[in-house]
């Protein structure tokens, strides 16, 4: 059963507020498809500190965390793997989209999540 509440770490507030002031285009794109529970009226927070970790959005009703993959993580495999398999084991689920993807398909983006949303809510 999952924890209702995950603990993080407070010292990473201020990186968290420094990410969401500094996003990536991805990121500003799908927040504004996310905020304000545009999405089938889940709340989702972005740059959302979870344990030691930063996550990208986070549905706090499905323990959702949803990453955006782009560039910076083809060198990072490894360690993104590492800190996802951490967080699993905490409760949190993971949809990961390419960073692409949010730039380009951004319909099938949504649809990808509304989906993973339906699949999960009964």
């Amino acid at each position: 059963m999952m924890a209702r509440y995950i603990h993080y770490n407070p010292n990473l507030k201020l990186r968290a507020r420094r990410l969401r002031n500094n996003s990536t285009l991805s990121e500003v794109l799908l927040w504004k498809e996310l905020k304000g529970k545009k999405m089938l009226g889940y709340d989702f927070h972005r740059q959302k500190p979870i344990d030691q970790y930063i996550v990208d959005f986070y549905c706090p009703r499905f323990h959702l965390a949803i990453e955006i993959d782009g560039g910076s993580h083809l060198s990072k495999k490894d360690q993104d793997a590492a800190r996802q398999l951490h967080l699993e084991k905490l409760g949190v689920r993971f949809l990961r989209i390419d960073d692409v993807d949010v730039k380009c398909k951004m319909d099938d983006v949504l649809r990808t999540i509304e989906t993973w949303i339906r699949e999960h809510s009964s």
